[in-house]
């Protein structure tokens, strides 16, 4: 974790250099867009469309149940396939990093600065979205709460 720039990818594993470059770049410290992504992998997970569509700046993501494509908008214009497990396994596992990494000490919060930053984040993406993450009651997120 670089302090000014966020998640650093030191190694990508073999073949999956585009997908960490989208996980670090587009989602970065931003646990409302890592929500969204596990959301929207979740959805093509159980064979569905996701519930929005990836809305980047940087790069263009689709979501389908047959895998996940993701193109760089800019510069060499990576591209990259993959499938949904992938993809999968690489959100939680980031999730899990995220969550473990110390918080920022001067970072400015003003939604819910009482909670922890990933709870602030499921808590305003709920809001947002006006539905219950799936993930809830997965890789510790709780069932219920926090209120």
């Amino acid at each position: 974790m670089d302090d000014y720039f966020g998640p650093v990818v030191d190694a990508a594993p073999a073949g999956q250099d585009v997908l960490a470059a989208w996980i670090c770049t587009d989602i970065g410290r931003k646990f409302r867009v890592l929500l969204d992504a596990l959301a929207m992998i979740d959805d093509v997970r159980s064979g569905g469309q996701p519930f929005e569509q990836w809305d980047s700046e940087g790069w263009d993501v689709e979501f389908d149940p047959s895998g996940v494509t993701i193109q760089a908008v800019y510069g060499n214009r990576q591209r990259a396939e993959y499938d949904v497990e992938t993809v999968r396994t690489a959100l939680e596992d980031f999730w899990q990093f995220m969550v473990e990494t110390p918080e920022r000490a001067n970072a400015p919060r003003t939604y819910r600065p009482d909670l922890a930053e990933w709870q602030e984040g499921l808590l305003q993406w709920e809001a947002s979205w006006q539905i219950r993450h799936p993930y809830r009651g997965r890789m510790g997120i709780p069932e219920q709460g926090p209120a």
